[in-house]
């Protein structure tokens, strides 16, 4: 399958994994609804919480996303080198427009993009990865994320980080009220057989609809990661470099003090790092050995070989 085809399958699982994460947040407020008596009041509220959801992540997600991590714009005259290589990484990957470039303070190597289409993007860098990386590496790690730009991951990141937000708040809250209601219930005695099975199914959903939602949107993130890489190969013609990037960004043992659960999977590679670099069913990305394995099998081929100057006589 080349790159092409890759782009198109991931945007048909995208837009499944959108419509499964509808069907699983209509379906959770449904049954609450039912447990407290109406269906179509949970339906209803689902409808609303979906649409509210969609319109905060469409319009705000990246700036919500940026402020979170830290996140400062920058320009040109700011940090010429940087800059210089985002432009380059632009034209080489046949965006319309330059994203926006902002700086972490921060000494852990990473970066991330967000937005929510190319015309809208942002790339996010740490301080440590300007400081770490050489200008061949940095321009690995900006073709990356400027990948993910070009594969519209970046709205899929933040639509689907937002439903799965909404997902795990409504359980919580749910299990929380349910403490609380339970108490002052003791002594009732009312409601009928029916409800009470829809209550436990309810229970049920809130313990497990959080975990499927986050295990369906890993599994299509962790296959977006090995394209952003063939992407950046594409780009910068020079696969080693984004590998030897990836080695020193995973070797370094500085935590990213303004990552959470929530930003994590954005970045080019985890830097909470839970759990070490194995491949796991709740993983935000592949391991490391196993892309940089990838990357310096692409070096070997023949289109990423440098053409010898002079040609035939």
């Amino acid at each position: 399958m080349d790159l092409f085809q890759q782009i198109a399958s991931n945007k048909r699982k995208s837009t499944a994994l959108l419509f499964l994460l509808l069907v699983l947040l209509a379906g959770f407020l449904g049954v609450l609804g039912g447990a407290y008596g109406s269906w179509e009041v949970g339906i209803v509220v689902a409808v609303v919480v979906s649409v509210v959801a969609f319109l905060v992540a469409w319009f705000g997600g990246s700036s919500i996303l940026l402020t979170i991590s830290g996140a400062k714009e920058i320009q040109r005259t700011d940090h010429p080198q940087l800059w210089n290589v985002v432009e380059e990484m632009k034209i080489a990957s046949g965006l319309p427009h330059m994203p926006r470039v902002y700086l972490i303070e921060d000494g852990q190597p990473n970066a991330f993009a967000t937005g929510r289409d190319p015309g809208h993007a942002a790339v996010a860098i740490t301080t440590g990865l300007l400081e770490k990386l050489d200008r061949d590496e940095l321009q690995g790690v900006m073709a990356h994320e400027l990948g993910h730009v070009r594969n519209f991951d970046i709205r899929y990141a933040m639509l689907v980080g937002v439903l799965v937000g909404a997902i795990a708040l409504i359980s919580d809250l749910f299990l929380r009220s349910m403490r609380f209601s339970g108490r002052r219930s003791r002594g009732g005695g009312k409601g009928n057989q029916a409800q009470a099975i829809l209550m436990v199914i309810a229970i049920v959903f809130a313990l497990v609809a959080p975990i499927a939602a986050l295990a369906l949107r890993m599994a299509i993130s962790r296959q977006r990661e090995y394209l952003a890489d063939a992407s950046a190969a594409e780009f910068t013609r020079n696969p080693a470099a984004l590998a030897r990037a990836l080695q020193k960004i995973s070797g370094d043992p500085e935590p990213l003090e303004v990552a959470n659960r929530a930003t994590q999977h954005l970045y080019i590679a985890n830097p909470l790092r839970l759990g070490g670099d194995r491949a796991s069913l709740f993983a935000t990305h592949p391991p490391i050995q196993d892309r940089v394995k990838r990357l310096l099998e692409m070096a070997y081929e023949p289109r990423f070989q440098p053409k010898i100057a002079g040609g035939a006589s």
